[in-house]
């Protein structure tokens, strides 16, 4: 028998390694920034009522027609101007896939969401990446120089920015956009907590994209959905690289009920964003802890000793949050999503406990 070889993968894959997003169970996590509230009741009781006679035989809409035309209206914008995808994620691949690969550079500013750089070296494009102010995480004016000469392609603008939850202003980021012709990906995924939208300039940028999630502040990360906002020209080109069918019908489906349902989101939110600023106020109380302001619902802080904190966080409590003690930029620092009251006391209290623990062991 002539057993053949292999013929490697490309070698751009060799630096990669696979994304594992894995949450250990019996948890409190406190690490993915998904919301602590389950959808509405309401919304429940209409999915359980349709599931028995849902036609899970047939193919999903493969651009999702009903849902675009659904956040079009919500949005106030036409439905050419809208694409819907598997999460966030995937749209970010598409557009890397459309305004990435070799020969062509992607420029972010760091610390900033992991999955911008893995999809632009995926895909054989250049990085570039320029660190974030290191007392605030702004962004300087060595960003907008740096577009300004004119050789990007592609540019990732998280705001808030994920890991810190700093919000860059509207005019910091129209200077920002303004400063060259590359395609800008403004990442709203956290923008119902900040009350900030770029969604207003939308028609005076066609280099300007931005991307939407129902992940967080619309408590659908288990069914993963996503959307994005741009000139219909650059939709017609994601359209043009994205994968048939990726979003599946119970998905489309969900996603039209929170677009008819918004308001229902309107207490979790509130309930958020009061969470954030106790649980803000809980921290700062906190000696030999700095955190950061945040516009997201998440708390990113520094501490001595923060991976062994993190580790007795998880032994000790049983509480799983973000550990970046050992990323540039964000050394000794650790990031928690804002829970419910309870969760929240019960995550400063273990904090506490564990802060204690480790300055005793240093006696």
């Amino acid at each position: 028998m002539n057993i053949p070889s292999l013929t490697p993968a490309r070698k751009a894959l060799e630096q990669l390694k696979p994304y594992s997003g894995e949450m250990p169970e019996g948890k409190l996590i406190l690490a993915a920034n998904e919301s602590s509230y389950n959808l509405p009741k309401a919304l429940r009781e209409e999915i359980a009522a349709g599931v028995v006679d849902f036609p899970y035989n047939r193919y999903p809409d493969p651009l999702g027609q009903s849902l675009r035309k659904k956040i079009a209206e919500a949005q106030a914008v036409p439905v050419e101007s809208v694409l819907i995808g598997n999460g966030g994620d995937e749209l970010l691949l598409d557009i890397v896939l459309a305004w990435g690969g070799a020969g062509r550079t992607m420029l972010q500013f760091a610390p900033t969401f992991s999955m911008y750089r893995i999809y632009a070296e995926m895909l054989e494009t250049e990085v570039i990446s320029i660190p974030r102010n290191a007392d605030d995480y702004a962004i300087g004016q060595d960003g907008v120089k740096r577009l300004a000469e004119g050789d990007i392609d592609l540019c990732f603008l998280d705001n808030p920015n994920n890991p810190s939850g700093q919000l860059l202003s509207q005019e910091e980021m129209c200077t920002l956009i303004e400063a060259s012709n590359a395609l800008c990906v403004v990442d709203e995924a956290y923008f119902e907590f900040s009350g900030q939208s770029m969604l207003s300039y939308l028609e005076n940028y066609p280099n300007m994209v931005i991307l939407r999630t129902f992940s967080k502040a619309y408590s659908l990360a288990g069914l993963r959905l996503g959307y994005v906002l741009a000139h219909p020209e650059v939709i017609d080109m994601l359209a043009r690289v994205r994968m048939p069918y990726s979003v599946n019908a119970f998905s489309q489906w969900a996603g039209e009920l929170v677009v008819d349902n918004l308001a229902e989101f309107d207490q979790p939110i509130s309930d958020i964003i009061r969470e954030r600023s106790w649980l803000f106020d809980a921290l700062q109380d906190t000696p030999n802890l700095k955190v950061w302001p945040s516009k997201a619902n998440y708390l990113l802080f520094r501490l001595e000793g923060a991976g062994a904190i993190w580790q007795r966080l998880l032994d000790k409590h049983d509480i799983y949050i973000r550990d970046f003690s050992s990323a540039s930029g964000l050394e000794e620092c650790l990031r928690v999503t804002v829970g419910t009251r309870e969760e929240n006391q019960r995550f400063v209290a273990a904090l506490r406990d564990s802060i204690a623990h480790l300055s005793k062991e240093e006696v």
